[in-house]
């Protein structure tokens, strides 16, 4: 599967360098997902796996193997258009829409934006039973999708800044950095300390993680 999906990024994308990170997906049990090195940075192209034991149950098809994959069309226009930012796909700028027309491919020119301000979150990965008799597994992806749900459009990236286990109590945390950034005007302080006060009080609630 990793060979093919390989050939297929090499023929999108030129002989670029690729790596493979264990990740999570609810369908495929393992998962994995390709990165290509794309304007300095490490860019994720698309994610796999073999499809989950159960759903194949449930297709009446138990006895069958099967692997899935998916591809974002979004990432592909961010290399074909050297555009940097994909919340700008979903952006009412005319800076930006009038830059594209169709059947033509121009690079993308970037106009003027407006500051960012980071702020950090860091806590214990849970390892005590989630409701009673359940015991919850903290998953990458789905920290990266609530903030994504918190922020909204005034989110930028997330980046895993440290990952750290305590050697005596072996217990996991993970440090993340949030870049808060509006695509049409200055975020204020105090607005973006409200929005990170929020967040933190929900990821407490959803994951059952604790503060550091």
């Amino acid at each position: 599967m990793k060979k093919a999906l390989e050939g297929m990024a090499k023929e999108l994308f030129g002989d670029v360098k690729m790596r493979w990170v264990d990740e999570y997906f609810p369908f495929t049990d393992p998962s994995t997902e390709l990165e290509i090195f794309y304007n300095g940075d490490w860019l994720e192209v698309l994610g796999c796996g073999v499809i989950h034991k159960d759903i194949l149950k449930n297709c009446d098809m138990a006895d069958h193997k099967g692997w899935a994959f998916g591809m974002g069309l979004e990432r592909l226009a961010m290399v074909l258009f050297a555009i940097p930012d994909i919340r700008l796909f979903w952006s009412d700028d005319e800076r930006f829409k009038k830059q594209f027309k169709s059947g033509k491919i121009v690079k993308f020119k970037p106009y003027s934006k407006y500051p960012a301000c980071y702020k950090d979150i860091t806590f214990w990965l849970p390892d005590r039973p989630y409701h009673e008799n359940e015991f919850y597994t903290y998953h990458e992806n789905e920290f990266y999708e609530h903030v994504r749900e918190c922020g909204g459009d005034n989110i930028e990236n997330i980046e895993l800044l440290d990952k750290w286990t305590n050697p005596k109590t072996k217990r996991t945390s993970h440090c993340y950095r949030i870049n808060y950034r509006s695509m049409d005007r200055n975020l204020t302080n105090t607005e973006v300390d409200i929005a990170q006060n929020e967040l933190i009080k929900s990821t407490v609630e959803k994951f059952n993680v604790e503060l550091r």
